[in-house]
């Protein structure tokens, strides 16, 4: 009799370090367990908001943190029931280096990973967008192309615009490297002028992104999930990772 009061304590203590679990995973990867098909041999991964890099946002911003990606990505990359990945993006952009390191290792997968453009892959999310095997824009998203941005207090020496300029050719020889547009287009619509309203660069809506060479092809979650079954089949195919 004096056992009950004891178990229904127990019971309510694992409830509630269940749900501060819960609030905690979400606190910390911004994300609960989203529930997959068992089979599922195929990660989505989604960029949404800002790319937040060595500075943290205000808590207000809708912000993907890098540093939660990365462990992802090399978990995609070793585990053997995964076959394929794609990336979903509704980004403006954020922090170049973040960015590019994503990009990178999304690039350096050996699974086939196709790329979704919602909404707005801008700025940095440029990269991340060309940097899978194929990549699809849905008609109304749009892709701003514009000049590195510095933030914050600048040192006003040589030095720091030579960086800013090195650090704008990684970002375009990325881009021409993992896609078909050429250089030149790139750079005509990265330094345009009255594009965009009081400032320089391009804004490239859904099947323009294609035309350019910059985007594969128009389409949305169906193209993209027959695309990446198709390129897992092509890889089984050969027996091993992507060319």
């Amino acid at each position: 009799m004096n056992n009950q009061p004891s178990m229904d304590k127990d019971k309510n203590q694992e409830e509630e370090n269940n749900k501060s679990s819960l609030v905690e995973k979400i606190q910390q990867l911004g994300q609960s367990n989203v529930p997959q098909s068992p089979d599922s041999n195929i990660h989505v991964l989604t960029i949404i908001g800002q790319v937040e890099g060595h500075i943290q946002l205000p808590p207000q911003n809708k912000t993907t943190k890098y540093e939660h990606l990365i462990p992802q990505l090399i978990a995609i990359e070793q585990n053997p029931k995964i076959e394929g990945v794609v990336i979903l993006l509704n980004t403006v952009g954020g922090d170049v280096e973040a960015g590019l390191a994503l990009s990178e290792m999304i690039a350096s997968i050996s699974k086939p990973t196709v790329s979704i453009v919602l909404g707005g892959g801008h700025s940095i999310g440029v990269p991340i967008a060309v940097s899978t095997d194929h990549s699809f824009i849905v008609p109304t998203a749009t892709m701003i192309i514009h000049p590195i941005r510095l933030t914050g207090m600048v040192i006003g020496v040589p030095q720091t615009f030579e960086y800013l300029d090195k650090m704008q050719d990684r970002v375009i020889n990325f881009v021409i490297n993992h896609s078909n547009i050429k250089e030149e287009k790139f750079k005509d619509l990265m330094f345009a002028k009255g594009n965009l309203t009081r400032d320089i660069g391009s804004n490239v809506v859904g099947a323009d992104a294609v035309e350019y060479g910059l985007i594969d092809a128009v389409g949305g979650v169906k193209e993209a999930m027959e695309k990446v079954n198709e390129l897992i089949g092509q890889t089984k195919q050969t027996g091993g990772g992507k060319e």
